[in-house]
């Protein structure tokens, strides 16, 4: 075991820094981390026509599935049978991130190893199904439970997913579901990150997960009409900050971490890909789906990131944007990057990842971290593809259509979720963030 000295600063925090060591990634278009970094960089859309269900009855007939299949990325029979998509994704790329890392599990304490997963909407997949068998297609009001799988609690309660990463390393440290609507990736791994500075733990398995591609998601976001109707283009339907966009793309897939304390990861001889450096959470207070123009909430936790990570704003060297391709959410984080950060802002690159692998909901967040640990490890941004009409009001350099070689040593990315939620997180290079 290692031990640690604790130093605090002015403002109460500990002084712990906390590394990311280990990255797994299942996403559209490709999984593993090699197969994620390699389709942002080449600039490369993997939105297309649903394909899991027939969706010709929905207005939003687009999305970005994964072409996953468990048994090949080493599930188990027991385990595709157990587990719905999510948790699947959420296995797989765990299984990743503890691989890369090179972290022995079996000689640590694992009351030191903890687990946190965001997640949105749960397991709606396996939930849907189990539905249409038990009432055989919607015909009965009242169901046979004896028709359902025994597993039916686990889709029901989401924390079934954080539990099973648990198992899977006999983490017997804090394992907690953070659900926040779309800023759930984000906020696992900033509560995962406290637990380590804190000194709560000294290894955590972080990170989100989410499999919303079932027809009652879409349907639901049908009905608020947050999703793009260009169904005859879906290759090109994710246009963030483009003047021609028309609302988001809904997405799959799932980013898993393995965080260390940093010198608990130098003692082992770890590879560190990024320093998180600060993160912070505000609400809006506003309504559940609208944004005020002028990013103050957004500005607000971006300030109190850089604080924690003790940095002006002119530190930062690239910005992951939320970007979903609304006009109200690229509007807001466009006037809230120039709030926080002033005229840097304008010299900042900034893109979003989105308009290659759509919104996943809880687990873009995890997954936009993980471009921007690559970002910072590569020193290349990655792109906003379908980027030909920039809005007027989104005034600043977007990085469109092809992705960029740029020195990164401190990224800046930011989520914005129903219920108000806006949140940011500051990733730095090891070296770049203060004592």
């Amino acid at each position: 075991m290692y031990a640690t000295v604790f130093r605090w600063r002015s403002t109460g925090k500990l002084t712990r820094k906390v590394a990311i060591t280990g990255i797994g990634v299942v996403a559209p278009g490709g999984v593993g981390t090699k197969a994620f970094w390699q389709l942002l960089t080449d600039g490369r859309t993997a939105t297309r026509t649903i394909s899991s269900f027939d969706a010709s009855p929905f207005r939003s007939r687009v999305a970005a599935e994964c072409d996953f299949d468990p048994a090949v990325h080493g599930l188990s029979p027991q385990e595709v049978r157990r587990l719905d998509r999510a948790g699947q994704f959420a296995l797989v790329s765990a299984r990743e991130a503890i691989a890369d890392s090179g972290l022995e599990v079996e000689g640590l304490d694992t009351h030191r190893i903890g687990v946190s997963l965001g997640n949105a909407v749960g397991c709606p997949t396996k939930l849907e199904q189990e539905y249409v068998v038990t009432s055989d297609g919607g015909r009965h009001w009242e169901v046979d439970h004896r028709y359902t799988v025994p597993y039916l609690f686990d889709y029901l309660a989401p924390s079934s997913m954080a539990a099973e990463l648990a198992w899977d390393v006999a983490a017997e440290g804090p394992a907690a579901m953070i659900s926040t609507g779309c800023t759930s990736g984000l906020d696992s791994v900033g509560y995962a990150a406290d637990l380590i500075r804190e000194g709560r733990v000294d290894v955590m398995l972080a990170g989100g997960t989410e499999a919303p591609i079932s027809p009652i998601s879409v349907a639901c976001f049908d009905v608020i009409k947050a999703t793009t109707p260009r169904n005859d283009d879906p290759e090109h339907a994710s246009r963030p900050f483009d003047i021609s966009r028309n609302g988001l793309v809904l997405a799959e897939g799932a980013a898993v971490f393995v965080l260390e304390e940093l010198e608990h990861a130098r003692k082992r001889g770890a590879h560190v890909y990024a320093v998180i450096g600060g993160y912070a959470t505000r609400s809006n207070a506003f309504t559940m789906t609208g944004l005020r123009p002028d990013g103050r909430e957004m500005a607000e936790a971006i300030r109190v990131a850089l604080d924690e990570a003790r940095m002006d704003g002119d530190r930062i060297d690239y910005i992951n944007a939320h970007g979903s391709s609304t006009k109200q959410n690229d509007r807001h984080e466009t006037a809230a990057f120039k709030r926080a950060l002033g005229d840097h802002a304008y010299r900042t690159p900034v893109s979003s990842i989105k308009s290659m692998i759509g919104h996943s909901l809880g687990a873009i967040g995890s997954i936009e971290i993980a471009a921007c640990a690559l970002a910072i490890e590569h020193n290349v941004v990655p792109p906003t593809a379908n980027l030909h009409q920039p809005d007027p009001q989104c005034d600043l350099d977007y990085v469109p259509l092809t992705a960029r070689d740029h020195r990164t040593d401190v990224a800046l990315t930011v989520g914005s979720g129903f219920g108000g939620f806006q949140s940011a997180m500051v990733l730095a290079r090891p070296g770049a963030v203060a004592a």
